[in-house]
């Protein structure tokens, strides 16, 4: 049993522009310490953001109108807290305490990711899929949903009808499709928003790597400040991290499907 949203639901929108302002603050610095929290919906964006990095407001709002459309923008940016600050100060170390599991995926979970993505292509505007052994739901707004039974006789389609979905309709959040971003490997940490010293980033990532590399769990735990991780210098999982955001083509990116 699996859900996925698409990168035009409320929430992957949130993400989405979480996710370019911290392109930005890579593009801006070599190493940002940077996290963001989003809340959008209803004409309206509220974005806090605790970084290093010295932002115009008016770049914010750029980025906010170009994903996120005719809203009016709340944003507050504001320093790092100094004690995290200081624990990146010598070397690179992990960024905060946490459990992190990666998971193989299964066939299904292959199946509704190939799905969502093609639905998106015909349709990309906001839509939520879900695979429960045999039963497909098929939620996609904008649609001509003759179309879609057509394409998945046997899938419950719009189960209300049609429906326009979007930002107007529902609010969205960072970090809160977890699910649709990690299946099986969901612990407690979120993806998005974050640099890449944050072990929900970086360690999230490489455990989803060698998850499907060995086939077999990966199940890890670590304390803010740990230089080891898993065997392997913390720097190391960073820049196997930093290696997988640049293949997708940055954060962004990353945000609209999360790990598959």
């Amino acid at each position: 049993m699996i859900e996925k949203v698409n990168p035009s639901h409320p929430d992957k929108v949130a993400d989405r522009i979480a996710g370019a302002i911290v392109d930005l603050a890579y593009a801006k610095q070599e190493n940002p310490k940077i996290a963001v929290e989003v809340l959008i919906g209803h004409g309206k964006c509220h974005v806090m953001i605790e970084t290093s990095v010295n932002f115009d407001k008016k770049e914010i709002e750029s980025v906010i109108y170009r994903i996120g459309g005719e809203v009016e923008p709340d944003i507050l940016i504001t320093h790092q807290d100094v004690h995290l600050a200081n624990n990146q100060k010598e070397k690179v170390r992990c960024g905060d305490n946490g459990i992190f599991k990666g998971m193989p995926l299964t066939s299904e979970q292959k199946v509704i990711s190939s799905m969502a993505h093609d639905l998106y292509r015909l349709y990309p505007y906001d839509g939520k899929y879900i695979i429960d052994e045999m039963k497909i739901i098929i939620c996609q707004s904008n649609a001509d949903t003759k179309h879609l039974k057509e394409l998945y006789p046997t899938a419950l389609i719009n189960p209300l009808g049609d429906w326009k979905g979007g930002i107007n309709v529902d609010t969205g959040a960072t970090n809160r499709k977890l699910g649709s971003d990690m299946a099986d490997g969901v612990t407690g940490g979120g993806l998005h928003g974050k640099d890449l010293s944050k072990a929900d980033v970086s360690i999230n990532i490489y455990a989803f790597l060698k998850a499907q590399k060995t086939g077999y769990p990966v199940v890890i735990s670590c304390a803010i400040g740990d230089d080891t991780i898993d065997g392997l210098p913390y720097s190391e999982i960073v820049s196997i991290a930093k290696d997988y955001i640049n293949v997708i083509g940055g954060f962004e990116k990353f945000a609209e499907w999360g790990l598959f």
